[in-house]
């Protein structure tokens, strides 16, 4: 159901976070709380996200308003090197996730990153924190530029990406459709069905190629006459159930 950088909101505090990482074996997720200076991960089984959500308490956000914007095209090359300078430290502490997001162990790790790096341990922090707080890429670790837009706002398209909807027949061949493919039209269509009280094939397809396919050239996204066909083919459209309002819920309760 959830996936690494899902960002869920809770409806009474406004409370958000980020999922930044997903333990299946032990039913656990590591997550990051949104908007404060000083959070640090921290884990929570995965039943609790899902009842939260299923329970109407909190829900999946389409879309994440705290993700890093784009690069612009004529970046200053100071900030470049500012990038990866943040980037070559936070790059050698994610390799050890999930063992990262261990208090103990993150401690220790900090400790011996700033010192190889002549740096202090707060620097390295704010640069884990900034990385897991603006989405988890690279760009998230670029300094502020102008025009970027206000942190914690929903940002809209960006020009010339296209978004949704599907190519015209004849464009793009679109690629191959293969088991992996296959599980992931499952999952966007299990995730659509979380947010949404009615499925639509358009809108989990837009879905998906929002958060499974975001900047991929046409011909590495599956087109939606390919969704459609193995929706139908695996019967999967079908075969997953909606989720029930808060009222239905309820009203299934027995009497006391």
């Amino acid at each position: 159901m959830f996936l690494p950088n899902d960002v869920i909101q809770y409806a009474d505090t406004g409370r958000t976070i980020r999922v930044l990482w997903i333990d299946r074996p032990r039913g656990l997720a590591y997550i990051f709380e949104l908007g404060q200076g000083h959070a640090q991960p921290r884990s929570v089984a995965l039943q609790a996200l899902a009842d939260e959500i299923l329970g109407g308490r909190a829900q999946l956000l389409l879309q994440d308003p705290y993700a890093a914007p784009p690069a612009p095209k004529l970046l200053p090359q100071k900030h470049r090197d500012l990038q990866a300078r943040a980037w070559a430290i936070v790059s050698s502490l994610q390799a050890a996730v999930p063992a990262l997001y261990e208090p103990g162990a993150r401690a220790a790790m900090v400790a011996q990153c700033a010192a190889a790096h002549g740096m202090s341990r707060p620097s390295v922090l704010r640069y884990l924190r900034r990385f897991w707080e603006r989405g988890q890429t690279p760009d998230a670790l670029l300094p502020d530029y102008g025009n970027s837009g206000a942190r914690g706002k929903t940002r809209g398209a960006n020009e010339g990406v296209k978004r949704g909807r599907p190519r015209k027949a004849g464009q793009h061949p679109g690629l191959n459709i293969d088991a992996e493919t296959r599980a992931t039209f499952r999952t966007a269509v299990t995730r659509y069905r979380v947010t949404h009280p009615a499925f639509s094939r358009r809108g989990a397809y837009r879905q998906m190629l929002d958060e499974f396919y975001r900047g991929l050239e046409p011909g590495a996204v599956p087109s939606f006459g390919q969704f459609s066909y193995w929706l139908d083919k695996d019967g999967t459209a079908g075969s997953v159930p909606r989720v029930p309002s808060a009222a239905a819920h309820h009203a299934a309760q027995p009497a006391a």
